[in-house]
């Protein structure tokens, strides 16, 4: 889109607005059982705006939400929007550490849901609707956000950083067309809002006429039954999601109906080749789709189910910037053999996103978001790891997706988490984290070893009870190494 024509489109918050007018009474949001209209979305967003505006909020501010997935994070995030304000979603689980920090980066001029750990930034509830409830819900000053979304990131790999989006709030629905997106979809929101994911799936929504339902917190069954009750049609969701589903799906097919789901996208992590399958077979191949690529959106992959049958464990081709893998002297690898990768927005485009708090690891004006893969002679790619969670073990790689990949294969494991543990005589070992019932370690281990090699094997396996990653698909691998290690330590072992 040329620069004159992103003047043309009106800012999210009009467009909005003006579905709203077209019809009142079509549903907006589902969420926990209740059910907003574009009408009284629009109206009580006029209200939170108006009370926003009174706190102190103006265009260009930064607004931090740190709440969960409810009507009110919706309510929050359209708000800024009308105000011409910076939306910054926050998990609400951030430790008070973590959140202080990343309101350093950037100073908000409010805080909605939380209070400021530092104790500079003023701060308002989550319940947004209530507070505001004698403010007009006129319509306001139509403006624009210099930045449509502003998006924490860091917690795993590194110090905490923030991700503005490259471009204002004149987001035009298209944005939602290469991912199948249709006018009129249900769409169902199931991990965190606070995510890329979940923002920009919740983005397309709104610009697109979407009804929203909207999960408070991912239960499998629930997910299942939302589908059936409201005839899902569009959802975008994580490889740790569809795994934890699947137990449930099989133990009772016939309770639920996902026929009406036309696009399944999945996102954020590696997908176990056998989790993929089981939902190929469940949806179809036609349905199921996996994207590739950071929030910092220089560069995407697509892969269709019917494409992943014919190249397994591919993420696709690049259908948006471009990509490459080098080696570490900065050669470019050729197909089948294996670097980091490299992506950047297509020539002559604008910027994608700009950071706050960090800097990208660039050559030559090529960004890696510490990928490894590689591609193969028809283009599409493969992911190894994450440079950061690949390990040596007696000098050999080990890339612990590759392990859990193979887990997932058993069914009674639920998820999984492999990491590189010190050892003085190979370097690294292999130690597991496993959520399943009823299992040793002698069976995961006898389980793993006829399909990996012996040194990917782990030389110790933990039981827990407690997921290995969020409701986005994401585990803070150094955390659970460095808790790991303290342990034992502990323990003197």
């Amino acid at each position: 889109m040329t620069d004159v024509a992103a003047a043309l489109v009106p800012p999210i918050s009009t467009q909005v607005s003006a579905l709203a007018g077209r019809a009142p009474e079509a549903p907006a949001i589902t969420c926990d059982g209740q059910t907003v209209t574009r009408g009284e979305l629009d109206a009580v967003t006029n209200r939170i705006a108006h009370g926003f505006a009174a706190r102190g909020v103006r265009a260009g501010d930064y607004v931090t939400i740190v709440a969960p997935n409810s009507l009110d994070w919706a309510y929050a995030v359209l708000a800024c929007w009308k105000l011409g304000a910076v939306p910054q979603p926050l998990s609400a689980r951030l430790p008070d550490t973590e959140l202080g920090a990343l309101l350093e980066l950037r100073r908000p001029a409010l805080l909605v849901g939380r209070t400021d750990p530092t104790g500079v930034t003023a701060c308002t509830t989550t319940d947004l609707a209530a507070e505001f409830t004698t403010e007009s819900d006129g319509a306001l000053p139509e403006a624009v956000s210099p930045v449509w979304k502003s998006m924490a990131s860091g917690g795993s790999t590194g110090r905490p950083k923030l991700i503005e989006a490259g471009g204002n709030s004149r987001v035009p629905p298209a944005i939602g067309y290469p991912l199948g997106a249709q006018e009129g979809d249900v769409t169902l929101l199931s991990v965190p809002l606070s995510h890329n994911t979940g923002f920009t799936t919740f983005a397309i929504g709104l610009l697109q006429g979407h009804h929203l339902v909207v999960m408070p917190r991912f239960e499998p069954h629930e997910f299942l039954r939302l589908i059936t009750e409201h005839q899902v049609t569009f959802l975008t969701t994580v490889p740790t999601i569809m795994q934890r589903l699947l137990p449930v799906y099989r133990a009772d097919p016939d309770a639920y109906d996902l026929s009406s789901i036309r696009r399944f996208w999945h996102v954020a992590s590696a997908c176990p080749p056998a989790v993929k399958r089981a939902w190929i077979d469940i949806v179809g191949p036609d349905a199921l789709w996996e994207l590739y690529g950071g929030t910092e959106l220089q560069a995407l992959t697509f892969i269709s189910g019917a494409q992943w049958l014919t190249h397994p464990g591919s993420v696709g081709v690049v259908v948006a910037g471009e990509m490459k893998v080098l080696d570490d002297d900065g050669n470019e690898c050729p197909p089948g053999v294996p670097g980091e990768i490299y992506m950047r927005p297509a020539p002559g485009s604008s910027p994608t996103y700009r950071y706050i708090g960090s800097s990208a690891k660039s050559r030559d004006g090529w960004d890696s978001l510490g990928d490894l893969g590689y591609f193969d002679e028809d283009g599409f790619l493969y992911l190894n790891d994450r440079r950061v969670d690949m390990f040596t073990v007696g000098g050999r790689n080990v890339y612990p997706a590759e392990t859990e990949s193979a887990l997932a294969e058993h069914p009674g494991v639920l998820s999984s988490l492999v990491v590189g543990l010190p050892d003085d005589d190979l370097g690294h070992v292999p130690h597991a984290l496993v959520q399943a019932g009823g299992l040793t370690q002698d069976d995961v281990v006898a389980f793993l070893a006829e399909r990996i090699a012996s040194y990917k094997v782990p030389r110790s396996v933990e039981f827990t009870e407690r997921p290995l990653r969020d409701d986005a698909g994401k585990a803070r691998r150094s955390s659970v190494r460095d808790e790991v290690i303290a342990r034992r330590a502990a323990r003197g072992s």
